[in-house]
């Protein structure tokens, strides 16, 4: 299965004679399975019309900055969060001079400046623009940056000259954005993820749980297969779908996922333990539904404490590198370092979920990662995003 299968890809097509080739590549992005966004700059519209991306991508073209439509919608930040990756194909000598200096003065400029996917171009342009020292003086600056150049390639250019300048072409393009989401980080390791909740039933109807979505185990799973990894997903109830080419077991309760968590970790390499795991289940548990009593207005239930998924793990297997998520309300980080200390593991990320904006049901997060040599805080971004980065730093344990 492709690794676009629902990556997030813009787009961003700025005016050149090579903006007929964008066509083709949108259509190559959604038949390998990624959701595609077009953003078109005002000099695109020239030579290739919206109606044409539009009628391939499947969604409307973003062309203005400030559109009234869009910012009720998906505005620019939004479009900038969305991403997980934005290709501007072609890049034309103006568009890259202005990334170069930080301009910021139309939807595609302001888009590149305030998105934290990684950023690729496509340069298309006359030879002679293109060997400019200005011009090579920008693409030098965007690349010191994290840019990704891609091309351009050499050839028969549409004005008559010949050399390089052409864009390279849209299967090449494919290609080179299918490697950003391949890596060899974790390549031949095979990691154990647990995600979303535990229920552990009071009666035949009722249980006990947590407001856990699963988003972030679910991320660290796709993360960890694009790193070269065996993944093995243990999931609590959740409504997300499984992730491509990622094997997934999905359990009920705190016992069913230490279970299944003890047999896929026999000959596993790294154990991450995202779940949010009910610490207590009820003694007893009713076969028939509890019904309301007529007499007592107070139900009384006894419960019980569950094992600890991640300290059994790390215990019975000493040649794991262990992580744990410390989903904390207060004190966050004396918690996740009482954790780290009493659990034994490598890792405690922990983040704040009292605060709405992260953690449980959001799609962003912001977390801190704990080890026995310090803190590291990492910013606020979408969980896709910094399941990315958590695998990069995990991969050096």
């Amino acid at each position: 299965m492709s690794r676009l299968v629902n990556k997030h890809i813009i787009v961003a097509v700025s005016g050149g004679i090579a903006a007929y080739k964008s066509a083709e590549l949108v259509r190559l992005l959604k038949a390998a399975g990624a959701q595609v966004e077009v953003v078109m700059t005002h000099g695109a519209s020239e030579f290739i019309t919206p109606l044409t991306l539009q009628a391939l991508s499947g969604n409307a073209v973003h062309q203005l900055l400030l559109n009234a439509k869009a910012e009720a919608g998906m505005g620019h930040i939004q479009l900038a969060r969305w991403a997980d990756a934005v290709l501007i194909a072609p890049a034309s000598a103006n568009v890259i001079a202005k990334l170069a200096q930080g301009l910021a003065d139309d939807l595609l400029t302001t888009l590149c400046l305030a998105t934290q996917a990684p950023i690729l171009l496509a340069p298309a342009m006359n030879q002679a623009m293109w060997s400019n020292a200005a011009t090579q003086c920008n693409k030098k600056q965007l690349q010191q940056r994290g840019y990704t150049v891609l091309g351009p390639a050499n050839g028969a250019q549409a004005c008559g000259d010949i050399g390089p300048g052409r864009m390279i072409e849209p299967t090449q393009l494919l290609e080179y954005l299918t490697q950003q989401f391949t890596g060899h980080a974790l390549q031949g390791r095979k990691v154990v993820i647990t995600a979303g909740p535990t229920r552990e039933a009071i009666d035949s109807v009722r249980y006990i749980s947590n407001h856990s979505s699963g988003k972030m185990g679910y991320a660290l799973a796709t993360a960890a297969y694009e790193s070269g990894a065996k993944v093995v997903l243990i999931s609590g109830p959740t409504s997300l779908l499984a992730p491509p080419d990622v094997h997934r077991v999905m359990v009920e309760n705190t016992n069913q996922m230490l279970t299944a968590s003890q047999q896929a970790c026999v000959d596993a390499d790294l154990f991450i333990a995202s779940a949010a795991v009910a610490d207590y289940r009820p003694v007893h548990v009713s076969l028939q539904k509890i019904k309301k009593s007529a007499t007592a207005s107070r139900l009384v239930l006894e419960l019980e404490e569950n094992p600890d998924i991640l300290a059994t793990i790390a215990s019975q297997f000493s040649h794991l590198t262990c992580i744990g998520f410390a989903a904390e309300t207060e004190h966050v980080i004396p918690n996740a370092q009482a954790k780290l200390a009493c659990k034994q593991v490598a890792m405690m990320i922990a983040n704040d979920v009292s605060d709405n904006d992260i953690g449980f049901n959001s799609d962003y997060n912001r977390v801190s990662l704990v080890t026995k040599t310090g803190v590291e805080h990492l910013e606020t971004q979408p969980k896709r995003l910094l399941a990315r980065l958590l695998i990069d730093r995990l991969a050096q344990l």
